[in-house]
């Protein structure tokens, strides 16, 4: 293909030997192809000459009609240069119009400014990634392209390239937007793993009931630091402290602690009752799992808590001699297990909000994004991915099951806090 100072048409740069000018050389053998295929070459044809037409009409502009004297002329025809333009999520090789000014200095055409951005790229490589396809098998998930056209950036390494620049920025978008304009009456916290990593994520819930995803973190353990640290991010980023808020844990206790230390009087914190009884259990045989498990759900189901506290009790000693370890662990936070019964929540919010199962479902969406990564090189890689997919997740979330009893439950955090605060007071006096 001529370059430098080529007096070449548009028809001449882009038709083929033995093709005609007017497909502007990217005719398909029609009779081989389906209807569908032949119809999206049509369409390809015919956009790409658009888009042709468009950058010769700059040119146009710039330059004046093609053959015609002019003593005012500012810029000059300078042929055709190879270009790349996106398409279908791959650049393809094109010959692009070139115009120099007088003074040698070269033009930009202002289509081909608008035609050569690479973010729709970026967009194509981030949608496929997420639905599963991997790296390897990018270039093979698109569609084909018109005879005659060259294409690239499909390779392993440039979709990966691309991949990890566009979710490094939407991640730091993500991680350092402002929370000063949401009221958050309760926060899910919970860790997952990830390699020899450890991310623990938080996830707000509105008085509407609306789900938000709010931050995460990354360490190799649940720790009272990292937890705090994930916390302190939330406040910094506009999260009230001075608001009653509950906070629905699995029981780690760095995670107690560090909201402890944070929110102080203004947190009550409620135990996940699935991990209660998972931690029960794994120090029951086989065969006293199942009665164990159901006498724990009927001790939560009692309705009050001095019930529930008497049936918890009553079986943790029944335990005591012959399984001392599930007794311990019946007894080890139990007053952080009836905390929603403490305050009157009930139906279906009760359901809802008695475990961590909505940020499990979460962590378990953001697992499946992450799905075809082999090996993670380092928590850097590890945030990036895991944030990618909590967005995707976040845009199909729904309001929580019995969001209409958000009001019960916040007016009693509001009488709850402030007999904590009476408390305190009296304390330091």
């Amino acid at each position: 293909m001529k370059k430098h100072g080529t007096k070449r048409t548009f028809a001449e740069a882009t038709s083929a030997p033995g093709r005609s000018a007017s497909t502007s050389g990217f005719a398909p053998p029609w009779g081989s192809l389906s209807p569908r295929a032949r119809l999206l070459e049509v369409v390809l044809v015919r956009g790409f000459e658009g888009v042709m037409q468009m950058l010769e009409e700059d040119r146009e502009t710039l330059c004046g009609p093609l053959r015609r004297w002019q003593p005012d002329r500012q810029a000059y025809r300078h042929g055709y240069d190879e270009g790349r333009l996106v398409l279908g999520g791959r650049t393809v090789k094109v010959p692009r119009p070139r115009v120099r000014a007088v003074n040698g200095r070269e033009i930009e055409l202002p289509s081909w400014r608008h035609f050569a951005e690479a973010d729709p790229l970026h967009e194509r490589a981030l949608e496929q990634i997420l639905a599963g396809v991997s790296t390897r098998k990018y270039g093979a998930s698109l569609e084909a392209i018109p005879e005659g056209l060259q294409a690239g950036m499909t390779s392993s390494s440039s979709v990966s390239r691309r991949f990890i620049a566009m979710s490094r920025r939407r991640v730091e978008e993500f991680l350092s937007r402002p929370l000063d304009d949401l009221d958050l009456p309760v926060i899910l916290l919970d860790g997952t793993a990830f390699g020899e990593h450890v991310l623990v994520i938080a996830l707000g819930i509105d008085a509407e009931g609306h789900k938000h995803v709010l931050g995460v973190v990354e360490g190799t353990t649940e720790s009272e630091g990292v937890c705090r640290s994930l916390l302190t991010s939330l406040i910094e980023r506009g999260l009230r402290v001075e608001r009653a808020r509950l906070f629905v844990i699995d029981g780690g206790k760095g995670i107690r602690k560090a909201i402890r230390m944070v929110f102080g009087v203004w947190a009550l914190v409620h135990r996940c009752h699935v991990h209660k009884q998972r931690n029960v259990a794994e120090h029951l045989p086989q065969h006293r799992r199942s009665w164990v498990r159901a006498a724990v759900r009927k001790a939560w189901d009692a309705g009050t808590v001095t019930k529930a506290r008497e049936r918890l009790s009553h079986l943790a000693d029944q335990l005591d001699n012959d399984h001392p370890g599930a007794a311990g662990s019946i007894r080890e936070g139990m007053e952080e297990t009836l905390t929603l019964i403490r305050l009157g929540v009930s139906g279906a919010l009760y359901r809802t909000l008695c475990s961590t199962n909505p940020i499990e479902n979460l962590n378990g969406k953001v697992k499946t994004v992450a799905r075809n990564v082999k090996r993670w090189r380092g928590g850097a890689m590890v945030v990036r991915w895991a944030a990618t997919g909590l967005i995707e997740a976040g845009k199909r979330f729904r309001r929580i099951r019995g969001h209409r009893e958000i009001s019960q439950l916040v007016a009693a955090l509001d009488a709850a806090v402030g007999v904590n605060k009476v408390d305190a007071e009296e304390k330091v006096a």
